[in-house]
């Protein structure tokens, strides 16, 4: 098999560059309580966040902080009614699963961010394969790089950020 024949993507991967997938709702809306509780946790003293006139005067209202625009997606490891286990970056686990690979790590991650997270919103998101390396052998194993974009928007359908992955999957030397 040539070098060529061995980096080609198979269709079902290949298919799915660019696509929209795993679209979904917040299971609830933004709230003070979360934004408390993260800020307070991080030592975040930023008044933008804590003092509505501070935020009424530079955002013409109150946020959330950027950074926790994916805290609104975390999956509970339990809801009543649940039937499986929910995972966070789907896409990237149906990547392991697609090349068998049963190692991975995240190398690179960035956000973007656009319109600001108010309380009330209520965001959605999906997720976007945007680029599949050929194998690549790293101090790790043999395994294929990839890069995930998953996009926030509002209610409204205004884009709120962009949180971009790399991933290695990979697997160990001798597996």
């Amino acid at each position: 098999m040539t070098d060529a024949a061995l980096d080609e993507l198979p269709s079902d991967v290949a298919e799915t560059i660019d696509q929209v997938q795993y679209e979904e709702t917040a299971d609830f809306p933004v709230e003070r309580g979360y934004v408390w509780t993260t800020c307070a946790a991080v030592e975040n003293g930023n008044p933008l966040f804590w003092d509505d006139a501070v935020a009424e005067e530079l955002t013409g209202g109150v946020i959330a902080a950027p950074t926790m625009l994916s805290v609104w997606f975390r999956p509970h490891h339990w809801t009543p009614g649940q039937t499986s286990q929910a995972l966070p970056l789907q896409v990237h686990f149906d990547l392991k699963e697609q090349f068998d690979l049963p190692e991975a790590v995240m190398t690179d991650n960035s956000i973007v961010f656009y319109e600001p997270v108010r309380l009330g919103d209520r965001l959605s998101t999906c997720q976007r394969l945007r680029s599949v390396s050929g194998p690549k052998t790293t101090k790790l194993g043999t395994g294929r790089f990839w890069v995930i974009d998953v996009e926030y928007r509002n209610q409204r359908d205004e884009l709120v950020g962009i949180e971009s992955y790399t991933g290695f999957g990979y697997r160990k030397a001798g597996t």
